[in-house]
């Protein structure tokens, strides 16, 4: 059997985010969408994946997830550090040595940032392949500069400390509707976009992606030599 890391080099040389959001359809009885960002899109830049790391983000005030208060080494934040150091965590545990892709949530009627410079910065020097923000990020010069891959749904000029605390992390997170455990499969595509894969689906996905593409490259085959598209569908995707 393929180790971790070479079905992830798999999935980033051969298939896009599309390629595996057909795949999940097809896997899950509970259809999920893909993440869909704004910041961070482009046709230059490589496609990642990695397993997540997550952060999860309340309102300045509220009172952390009991999980984080019940075990603050593992799923809180200990006075004197930031959250931020902590985003190295769980690569530098996970015996798979496929590093790590840090992903946010932030409550939606939130308009500060959530990340930055600095702390993209940081997370470059910890060895973060990217990272996927369901939220706002600033400083975006600054983020593009690090040369650390960052989507996000949009951007704000304020800082972190008006609106939001770090609240849990190496937990499950909402984003988009999509819940996102530690160690999921984050596939960025800069693109596309960006899509989280269960751990276990994994492997299925991988297996289930060169039918789905070959079905359509019949279907877009027959389509270019006249076939309607309701035809096409009905030969080879049924």
């Amino acid at each position: 059997m393929a180790s971790l890391n070479e079905q992830l080099a798999t999935l980033v040389d051969n298939y896009t985010a599309c390629d595996v959001s057909d795949a999940l359809l097809k896997l899950q009885k509970v259809p999920k969408v893909p993440i869909s960002p704004i910041l961070g899109r482009n046709d230059a830049t490589g496609k990642v994946a990695a397993p997540a790391t997550t952060f999860k983000f309340l309102n300045k005030g509220d009172n952390p997830p009991a999980i984080a208060a019940e075990n603050p080494e593992r799923h809180g934040f200990p006075p004197g550090k930031h959250w931020v150091d902590y985003t190295g965590d769980y690569a530098a545990e996970d015996p798979s040595n496929a590093g790590s892709i840090v992903v946010i949530e932030q409550p939606s009627e939130q308009h500060c940032a959530v990340t930055g410079g600095i702390m993209a910065a940081r997370m470059k020097v910890l060895g973060i392949k990217a990272t996927v923000v369901s939220g706002r990020v600033r400083d975006v010069r600054e983020l593009q500069a690090t040369g650390l891959p960052i989507w996000a749904r949009s951007t704000s000029t304020v800082g972190t400390g008006a609106e939001a605390q770090a609240g849990a992390r190496n937990v499950p997170i909402s984003v988009a509707g999509i819940t996102v455990s530690p160690g999921d499969i984050i596939f960025c595509d800069p693109l596309e976009g960006v899509v989280a894969i269960p751990r276990d689906l994994l492997s299925a996905v991988l297996e289930t992606i060169p039918k789905l593409i070959s079905m359509d490259d019949k279907a877009k085959e027959a389509v270019s030599q006249g076939m309607t598209v309701t035809e096409a569908f009905k030969t080879f995707r049924s």
